[in-house]
């Protein structure tokens, strides 16, 4: 790859990170283009080079988000119990609290907002919101769980309801607690 087509590649990544972070901070209908641009440290002209338009830019921020859970399920793979992975998953959360308590669940937050509107990107969100929940759904029916799907819905919505609380409160230590919580339930369907 050239030099020119390294640093378009590594524009483009900026901004989509860039555009995660900030629509997360933000929320997608009171982010601008030049937030994003600010945010990504490249000149907002540039944004129109490799997104057309804001859609674009939330599409790529839900890829980012897409990436980072995958590499996070690759990560919790390497663990060699599904029971641990799930717990170290809840831990993972619970490590963003302070996040969440200002902003909320990246995903979550943002798959409320785009669900108010037309476009097909709440679509595509709800993509990423799968993944994550046929993946703990397979590691509750490793642990031999014929009820594997019902349990992965109570986990992930106990998670969105906690992410909720502690932003609404703002208060990073109701996620604690329903994170020891949820790794004592884990443990006892073991």
């Amino acid at each position: 790859m050239t030099d020119s087509k390294v640093r378009q590649a590594g524009k483009r990544e900026r901004l989509a990170d860039a555009a995660a972070r900030v629509l997360h901070e933000q929320g997608a209908e009171r982010t601008t283009l030049a937030d994003i641009a600010q945010a990504a440290d490249v000149p907002v002209g540039n944004v129109y080079y490799y997104f057309k338009t804001k859609d674009q830019l939330v599409e790529a921020a839900i890829d980012t988000q897409a990436r980072g859970l995958q590499e996070t399920i690759e990560s919790l793979g390497a663990l060699p119990v599904p029971q641990e992975r799930l717990k170290a998953l809840v831990r993972g959360w619970v490590g963003q609290s302070e996040v969440t308590a200002r902003y909320g669940c990246p995903t979550g937050t943002l798959a409320a907002e785009l669900d108010k509107r037309d476009d097909g990107l709440d679509q595509v969100i709800a993509g990423v919101m799968r993944r994550l929940l046929d993946w703990i759904e397979e590691q509750f029916a490793a642990m031999g769980r014929a009820d594997s799907r019902e349990l992965a819905v109570a986990l992930f919505a106990a998670y969105q309801g906690i992410s909720l609380l502690t932003n609404t409160f703002r208060d990073p230590e109701l996620m604690a607690v329903e994170g020891r919580r949820l790794e004592r339930w884990i443990d006892s369907l073991a």
